[in-house]
């Protein structure tokens, strides 16, 4: 660019003060912070507005009824819960302590090549749409659960009789749902434990390494400890997935609006019903829905504010502050 050019742009676009562009600044990054405020509040009003005819009909019964009959126009969101909290629980339990070994191996153990080749397979697990894991849960999974997996844990190993265990097995149900689940998340949460693994500084895990210890006790004293805050936000972060996830559940879980003790038996979750429900719904059926999506969404705020509450104590136990 000329000289000329650049003296005709300055004379065109004067230099504002440090001041000014300070002040410009804050008010810029202020507005885009409110809009996150603002969607949020956004969501809930439209959610809790649409959600009043189902309110004003069922109150608080609506919480924990089963019932879900809509030639009666009797709604309950009980068993949509109950659904969405089981497999949830299922795949947190599966997928987390998978991922924490599979990070570990990745920074402490795994030679350069293997690392490399399996980082980039996760990161392509992660980014396989809901969908295809639903349709393979559907067509592939389900019959291994209903033919070899379930079949195996009742009379092999004898569990039917406890009530976990017990029914009939058809393939899909609440823990084919879970560990379908585990699969979608166990990419996300691994990622993340395995990136904050890797920030450990180095000269730590030398110095461990130094006065004796061994691989284990690096990875579990070291490692372990100094990225406690990030695993832990990779755990919720896996979580807060898991709660909302609705197609790959969908296919797998049976849709069966009813609760049972056992993990063979059908159920439902809340993104599951609004998912197989919405298209055809209407007058309260529809306000029903709405309802069910208002308590998703108080159900996800909740998580994040019992691991923001987590997240702190940890911090402030390791000397932190807040």
């Amino acid at each position: 660019m000329s000289p000329e050019t650049v003296a005709k742009f300055k004379k065109m676009c004067p230099e504002m003060d440090s001041r000014t562009q300070e002040v410009w600044f804050r008010r810029l990054t202020a507005g885009c912070a409110m809009i996150i405020i603002l969607m949020m509040g956004a969501f809930f009003l439209q959610l809790c507005w649409h959600s009043l005819p189902a309110m004003q009909t069922f109150g608080w019964k609506f919480l924990i009824s089963t019932e879900w009959d809509p030639v009666r126009n009797q709604y309950g969101a009980a068993a949509a819960i109950y659904g969405t909290l089981v497999t949830t629980a299922i795949a947190i339990l599966i997928a987390v302590p998978l991922s924490f070994i599979i990070a570990l191996f990745l920074v402490e153990l795994a030679p350069p090549w293997l690392g490399t080749v399996i980082s980039h397979a996760l990161d392509l697990l992660a980014a396989i749409p809901s969908i295809i894991f639903g349709m393979w849960g559907l067509f592939v999974f389900i019959p291994v659960m209903q033919n070899h997996i379930q079949p195996f844990i009742a009379n092999t190993l004898h569990l039917k009789w406890f009530p976990l265990f017990g029914g009939t097995s058809s393939g899909s149900g609440y823990l084919t749902g879970g560990l379908v689940l585990a699969l979608m998340i166990l990419p996300f949460v691994c990622a993340v434990m395995r990136d904050v693994f890797r920030m450990v500084p180095q000269v730590m895990k030398e110095a461990a390494y130094g006065i004796g210890c061994t691989t284990f006790e690096v990875s579990w004293k070291v490692t372990l400890r100094y990225g406690m805050q990030g695993m832990l936000g990779a755990v919720f972060l896996g979580l807060g997935r898991a709660v909302g996830e609705t197609m790959a559940l969908l296919y797998v879980i049976g849709n069966y609006p009813a609760i049972s003790a056992s993990l063979f038996a059908p159920g439902t979750t809340i993104a599951a019903m609004l998912a197989n429900n919405f298209a055809e719904a209407g007058g309260v059926f529809k306000s029903a829905l709405f309802e069910l999506g208002l308590i998703l969404l108080c159900i996800t705020f909740l998580i994040q504010v019992a691991a923001q509450w987590w997240l702190n104590n940890v911090k402030r136990k390791a000397g932190g502050g807040l």
